[in-house]
């Protein structure tokens, strides 16, 4: 029997110097679940696991040099897509996406804060509007969510499906609908087609305050796995549940004062223990 190929899985997103989010996570996650990572950069970030301080946005065209460099040596079987930042970053990750052979893609559209902010200017809302029919799967949490379906943010469980099916349908694009900002202590997930079908997944609450980078992990995490599972359900319902893991075991790290990162490698050492 042959061996199975092992995921090359790319991350298009900025970066997190204390490594709990951005591509730092992301390749964290792809490693953490049998996939081998690549990262381009779109936005230097100074954040610490208190908040972000400052953003510098390379040059567009050095972030075409990047994709151009990873693509034209690699076959990429995922994709990964995080923050993008501005209309230019959009624009040049569209057209890379449609001049370029490479696997399915999973964006997690990083438009709210936790704290409520929005992070998108309207232009380059607009433009990552434009994006989502390009990706198989989003991943919004419940803020973004709502910014997507144009309305406010759900407040129970019935509300985030309903936005998350308005929303598959409107940009033909399936959507992993994300419970984690609601007060329960179990937390639902749910796969959701343009169709209107509903796969739903649920786990309990873990209490932890070390929950920085959980949306990046999650989405990386299913980007590694679908190319081995080839079920969008399987590869939701395995990262769900390696996330699960991850967050209960975040407490065992001891990284920053704020909110800590999730412990990406916690079932790993555990099994080498």
């Amino acid at each position: 029997m042959s061996t199975p190929q092992i995921p090359r899985v790319l991350s298009i997103a900025g970066t997190d110097p204390t490594g709990g989010a951005g591509i730092h996570a992301d390749l964290k996650s792809f490693a953490a679940n049998g996939a081998y990572g690549m990262a381009v950069v779109t936005a230097l970030v100074a954040q610490n696991t208190e908040g972000v301080r400052s953003v510098h946005i390379p040059p567009v065209e050095f972030l075409k040099e990047q994709l151009e460099a990873v693509s034209d040596d690699v076959t990429i079987d995922a994709v990964k897509i995080g923050m993008l930042a501005t209309t230019d970053i959009i624009d040049t990750v569209a057209e890379w996406l449609g001049n370029t052979h490479h696997g399915p893609v999973v964006l997690d559209p990083v438009m709210v804060a936790t704290s409520g902010d929005r992070l998108l200017s309207a232009e380059a809302e607009s433009a990552l509007r434009r994006l989502l029919p390009d990706a198989d799967l989003i991943t919004p949490n419940v803020p973004e969510l709502a910014v997507l379906a144009k309305r406010k943010p759900a407040e129970t469980w019935m509300d985030v499906i309903d936005q998350a099916k308005t929303v598959a349908e409107r940009y033909n694009v399936q959507v992993l609908a994300k419970g984690g900002h609601l007060d329960s202590t179990t937390v639902y997930d749910a796969l959701v087609s343009p169709e209107g079908e509903v796969t739903q997944l649920e786990a309990p609450r873990v209490d932890t305050r070390n929950t920085h980078g959980t949306g990046c992990s999650l989405s990386s995490a299913v980007a590694a796995l679908y190319p081995q599972t080839k079920d969008w359900a399987q590869a939701v319902a395995q990262a769900k549940q390696w996330l699960t893991e991850s967050l209960r075991a975040a407490d065992d790290l001891n990284v920053g004062r704020g909110h800590g990162p999730v412990n990406h490698f916690a079932t790993l050492w555990a099994a080498e223990a």
